[in-house]
């Protein structure tokens, strides 16, 4: 039997939850038309303001506007003060499984992670073995993906701490619900999410190296504009007042990162850096690429210049270490998870593959390096044919894939063709580490499958967004 899915508005008790009620009234006083109109309003501002992803399937890559659903997810600030405790808990705990891995390899020897998983790893990355970060903090920004399925059941589904995206989006949806419905926010206490930007350039800062003045020199590297998160990176140079380059526009000289500018050369302090490890210096990685700097990991390694996020933090997005994320938070910190991990089967293991290939039907599988919502298959919603094809592939390369659960995701209202409607969502925060601590702006970016019965949520796959509010209990 199907599981039922948690319905964030609606109660069993009196119809509707409390952080929704007063959402619920403005919904039943809104005549469809008006949605409708303001629905179009909505893709009208973004197309203006040029707010695009790129997709990439069989051909070039098509620019789209993101779909975006007019009625906010709401979060009492009770719920977001358990979710934050439990997020800046997993940051810590990833923070110091990254400094072991990289430093003393202490989980390794204490038997908890088997070797094969880190060493075999594509995103382990041996050149930073024994390198120091700035302030320990080896992810200043990630993006942790949230499930929930219950009243207070919510569950980590990923971690994204290489360059996660998105937060334009967040900001962009909110200016634009303030835009189009200054009535209804007049009608709630919305914790802002508009000092993101002065978050994120406060925490850059704090991360500079020892060497760098007071106020340190920031730039963002993007790969270009033909990169799928191009928009989201003029967006954020643009609000954090800093210089958007490319590979080209830097140089390195005498262990030193330089910037070009039309004044001369400029020394440039902190890179948040939106290019992959493999690409960010052709003299240590892929000597072909033309996305990096030559010579940018000696500045790195000579505590000249911080990368943020560090080289190598990849592997913790590695599905196959998500899987031990329960028992990682023990060996460093002594505690017991406040955010659950998704049970989860790692193929690479005899008995786990033999599950997996009994309950297909019933199960998610994943590459364990996969994102974007490709390389997966959704059992249930798949047929024979798609599910004995994906059994080829597990037991051909069992180690790349991992299963999980078909969870039911909670659903939310959301405006439809036909109406308002559930629909299955996700959300991404923001944490922030620095020097200083971890920071947050409350809610985050709140994915939502717009197919009807869809629990893929991603934009590549049809998905859409939603502002997320935290509101006063």
């Amino acid at each position: 039997m199907k599981p039922t899915a948690f319905d964030e508005m609606k109660s069993a008790e009196d119809g509707c939850r409390q952080p929704y009620k007063r959402v619920a009234e403005w919904l039943s006083s809104l005549p469809s038309e008006v949605i409708e109109q303001k629905r179009e309003e909505a893709e009208l501002l973004f197309r203006r303001v040029g707010i695009t992803f790129a997709v990439y399937g069989e051909g070039q890559g098509e620019e789209r506007i993101i779909p975006f659903d007019l009625v906010p997810r709401v979060l009492s600030r009770g719920e977001w003060n358990r979710l934050s405790a439990g997020l800046e808990q997993r940051v810590r705990a990833i923070n110091a499984f990254l400094s072991d891995i990289y430093g003393k390899q202490e989980i390794l020897a204490a038997g908890i992670l088997p070797p094969e998983l880190i060493f075999q790893n594509p995103a382990f990355r041996p050149e930073m073995m024994g390198k120091q970060v700035p302030a320990g903090v080896w992810i200043p920004i990630a993006g942790i993906d949230l499930v929930r399925v219950g009243q207070d059941d919510f569950y980590v589904l990923e971690d994204n701490a290489r360059t996660p995206s998105g937060v334009s989006y967040m900001l962009e949806n909110r200016e634009v619900m303030m835009l189009l419905f200054p009535e209804l926010f007049a009608r709630h206490q919305v914790a802002p999410v508009d000092n993101y930007p002065d978050e994120l350039l406060s925490t850059l800062q704090s991360i500079a190296p020892a060497t760098a003045p007071k106020d340190p020199t920031i730039a963002l590297l993007t790969p270009g504009p033909f990169n799928s998160a191009y928009y989201e990176h003029t967006f954020l140079a643009d609000r954090l007042g800093v210089e958007l380059v490319e590979g080209r526009d830097l140089l390195v000289r005498d262990e030193v990162c330089y910037m070009r500018t039309t004044e001369g050369l400029q020394r440039v302090d902190v890179i948040y850096r939106r290019v992959d490890d493999e690409y960010i210096d052709p003299l240590t990685f892929r000597p072909d690429s033309m996305l990096g700097v030559a010579g940018l990991m000696s500045a790195y390694e000579a505590g000249n210049v911080t990368l943020a996020n560090a080289v190598g933090t990849g592997i913790s997005d590695d599905k196959a270490i998500y899987s031990y994320m329960p028992e990682i938070l023990s060996f460093y910190l002594g505690e017991d998870p406040i955010l659950k991990n998704v049970p989860t089967w790692r193929c690479r293991e005899p008995d786990a593959l033999a599950y997996v290939l009994d309950h297909l039907d019933e199960l998610v599988v994943k590459e364990v390096h996969g994102s974007g919502g490709y390389g997966m298959l959704v059992g249930p919603a798949a047929d024979q044919a798609t599910r004995d094809a994906f059994a080829a592939k597990l037991k051909a390369d069992p180690e790349n894939f991992i299963a999980q659960p078909t969870l039911a995701l909670s659903t939310c209202p959301t405006w439809t063709e036909t109406g308002l409607a559930p629909r299955h969502v996700d959300l991404r925060p923001f944490v922030l580490t620095g020097k200083d601590g971890v920071r947050f702006v409350p809610g985050g970016l709140t994915r939502v499958a717009l197919r009807d019965g869809s629990l893929v949520v991603n934009s590549s796959q049809g998905g859409g967004t939603k502002d997320t509010w935290v509101v006063d209990d």
